[in-house]
């Protein structure tokens, strides 16, 4: 099968191009800017790629074109394929029915911790020898790709809310139909697609709704979101973590993590991943292991080899005593979760905030009442402001001199290189590159 994909520098639409091509179909596609590093690693595998969206790439002539959830209505392309009658399907779609159709799914769900989750689960299913395939919204270190397919019957999926494409709006995770799923957490999110947490909880629903009776779900106690999700109905095995009963994990200023089920030690690893957020993802992914045979003992133990997830408080470079963090966080409680997991990791220094408000949700402006408490835990902060039409210095007033605003990334970069001092950390938070801000950053300081 020839398929030519909409989008495909996306992480997860590159991921499902990097799938289909291991399964042996052709593959070709197209994005508004072919990019590395998804384009480097899919043109090294034979995947040919076109920059826009001319509709003469209508003369590829694929058996489908596969559309990812960037593509809205407009799109010169995508109007030629529907003007021409041409078969087309989302990226969820195509691979429910031609990559996870026989398999065992193990899903990650959840506002926060997807990537990170199932980079543990994958990494916990390899270590205890089940040589599972996955697709994962980042890169685990321990693998060095986001995608594999492999013989296995087992398959890890970051299995995310947003919609699915501009035919189906429902949540990507419903085409998966995970056999096992964790659900992490769940707060309000996504506001250019949901109206408010309600109507997310519904789409949770609809997952809970199509597990099947020998399935597991795998919940957050702490979520109050998530209980009334289960309470709407659950038809499948339901195992509690973070709770006062079922799954339980605890971690000693050394860092050591000590995990219990129903009270029964299972065992304790030490492992160098900061916060109590990253104890509760590795927690989650114990028992979701648990279910396709993973013994917890194993899984704790695979859990001090995990060597963590790019752009999950990444190192991207110490200069001059100076350290240098890449991170994804763009959700205040993510922020907030970042920061505090960061300093309880380092011993001394300054921690200086640098944010990018890129996330749909953040350009809105819907949660910027929350900035300032979720980055109170930085000692000062500098933000990008372009890209946003919202008053993000009235925003982060509250934070007194601690803030400064920048509509240049050259003058947040200089401002920043000027205010580092040996032992500072400076920590960048962004869903997006950035500017290339990590590697300008390390220039300067040079």
């Amino acid at each position: 099968m020839h398929i030519h994909i909409l989008g495909i520098c996306g992480t997860f639409m590159g991921g499902v191009a990097l799938l289909a091509r291991a399964a042996g179909h052709t593959v070709t596609g197209c994005d508004a800017n072919v990019y590395p590093p998804m384009s480097t690693q899919l043109e090294a595998e034979g995947i040919a790629l076109t920059s826009g969206y001319e509709a003469s790439q209508m003369l590829l002539a694929p058996d489908v074109y596969v559309v990812g959830n960037a593509i809205s209505r407009g799109n010169p392309l995508l109007e030629a394929i529907l003007d021409a009658g041409a078969p087309y399907v989302s990226g969820p779609q195509w691979l429910a029915d031609h990559v996870l159709r026989d398999k065992w799914v193990l899903g990650v769900a959840g506002t926060h911790g997807k990537t990170t989750t199932a980079s543990l689960l994958a990494w916990m299913l390899e270590d205890g020898g089940l040589n599972p395939g996955f697709l994962i919204g980042g890169v685990p270190k321990n693998f060095g790709v986001s995608a594999r397919l492999t013989d296995s019957p087992f398959f890890v999926i970051e299995a995310d809310e947003y919609d699915t494409a501009f035919c189906d709006k429902r949540s990507k995770f419903v085409h998966y139909r995970p056999r096992t799923v964790i659900l992490n957490n769940l707060e309000f999110d996504h506001a250019d697609i949901f109206a408010d947490l309600a109507a997310i909880e519904t789409q949770f629903h609809h997952l809970v709704r199509i597990m099947p009776a020998t399935g597991r779900i795998v919940a957050n106690a702490e979520a109050e979101a998530l209980a009334r999700v289960i309470d709407r109905g659950c038809w499948s095995e339901l195992e509690w973590f973070n709770g006062p009963e079922g799954w339980q994990a605890t971690m000693d200023e050394a860092g050591v993590a000590a995990f219990t089920l129903a009270g029964k030690d299972l065992g304790s690893v030490a492992t160098p991943m900061a916060g109590t957020h990253n104890l509760s993802n590795a927690l989650a992914a114990v028992a979701a292991a648990r279910h396709v045979g993973v013994p917890p003992p194993v899984a704790i133990a695979s859990l001090g080899r995990f060597e963590g997830v790019r752009r999950r408080l990444e190192v991207r470079g110490v200069v001059k005593g100076v350290t240098v963090y890449d991170d994804f966080a763009h959700h205040p409680t993510a922020i907030e979760l970042t920061i505090s997991g960061l300093r309880k990791r380092v011993t001394g220094g300054r921690i200086l905030a640098i944010l990018e408000p890129r996330s749909n949700t953040m350009k809105l402006g819907v949660m910027k009442a929350l900035l300032p408490d979720s980055l109170a835990g930085a000692d000062a902060v500098l933000c990008y402001c372009g890209g946003v039409d919202w008053d993000v210095a009235g925003a982060l007033a509250p934070l007194g001199e601690a803030v400064q605003c920048f509509d240049e990334v050259s003058a947040l970069v200089s401002a920043a290189v000027a205010a580092a001092e040996p032992g500072d950390h400076l920590l960048v938070m962004s869903n997006g590159g950035f500017g290339g801000i990590h590697e300008k950053l390390l220039a300067a300081l040079a």
